[in-house]
């Protein structure tokens, strides 16, 4: 099926309250772009170390919403337009509040990722999605599978499996591990199918929650094997005390280099004296930087790890 695509051109300034009245106006979703440059703070809560380059900020907004053909589409545009009148005479600029139509197929945003998504290994371990039959080939693997949705975490990224690598080379039977940004979970799932204990996960994204739970039921895994708690290690002492303190045997975080500068000196409480701390999401200009925010918490480098333009560095605390 084909929908409808309206695409309004506004201000920054306006993106909010023309989303809202748009809201008012009987559309259920809509997407924004602008050029407005993240913050410090969004920047680091995103699975990214490079970031599109959007242009520089004109301070206009295109914000896109989608009709089916069967729903009433002109008396929704009219609602669009009275409400931009309405915001025009508050005073509020609206920009050229010019409206683009076109049409666009039918498409499962959140499934559409399926097709590009099949079995592979890292190394001896064998990672497919649950859609896709076992191979009687690959019969008594050691089998990972992984459905990631909408959380971050396939695999197939370099960075996790340079952490695949280093958790199974520092693994010792029945470890505690403590898994920062889990996304999917594959990290905690790999931990514990190689004989770790038990794992506690945190993330900021709730759409990990869900992911984290289904990915562990499709791999076997009891729930009392491990915990998943929604929030940031890094300034929330609630989930630093739910965590534990000098509990940790390994410590992996795959997240943007300038995380694990603040992640760092905060997560070392975490681990046990002798505990290795797994770092990966580094891409290699930023080596030396992760590397010293390493020693300046007190713990050792013991190797850096490398695939393609990404590192993992790997410590163990003293």
């Amino acid at each position: 099926m084909k929908w409808n695509k309206y695409t309004l051109t506004t201000t920054v300034e306006a993106e909010d309250l023309v989303s809202s009245m748009m809201m008012e106006a009987g559309i259920e979703g809509i997407e924004i772009e602008d050029r407005v440059p993240l913050s410090e703070s969004e920047k680091a809560q995103m699975f990214v170390d490079i970031l599109p380059d959007a242009g520089e900020d004109d301070g206009t907004a295109r914000i896109s919403f989608y009709l089916e053909p069967e729903q009433d589409n002109a008396a929704i545009l009219s609602a669009v337009m009275a409400g931009l009148d309405e915001l025009r005479g508050w005073g509020v600029d609206v920009g050229s509040a010019s409206i683009e139509a076109s049409q666009t197929e039918d498409k499962d945003w959140v499934n559409n990722w399926k097709e590009y998504f099949h079995q592979f290994y890292v190394d001896d371990i064998l990672i497919k999605p649950s859609w896709e039959t076992l191979k009687p080939e690959d019969q008594g693997k050691l089998l990972i599978e992984i459905d990631p949705g909408t959380a971050f975490g396939t695999g197939l990224h370099e960075t996790t499996q340079l952490c695949i690598r280093q958790i199974r080379k520092y693994l010792t039977p029945g470890a505690e591990f403590l898994d920062v940004g889990t996304g999917s979970g594959i990290l905690s799932i790999a931990a514990l199918k190689l004989g770790a204990g038990h794992a506690f996960l945190t993330d900021l994204d709730p759409c990990a929650l869900s992911a984290v739970k289904e990915n562990m039921e499709a791999n076997g895994i009891p729930e009392t094997d491990y915990e998943m708690l929604l929030g940031n290690l890094i300034d929330d002492s609630a989930v630093q005390d739910a965590a534990g303190y000098e509990k940790y045997d390994i410590v992996a975080a795959n997240i943007l280099a300038e995380v694990l500068l603040s992640l760092t000196p905060v997560v070392v409480r975490q681990m046990k004296p002798g505990a290795v701390y797994i770092t990966s999401g580094i891409l290699a200009e930023k080596e030396e930087l992760v590397a010293q925010a390493v020693r300046d918490a007190g713990l050792a480098v013991l190797e850096v790890t490398r695939q393609g333009e990404w590192v993992s560095v790997t410590a163990r605390k003293e």
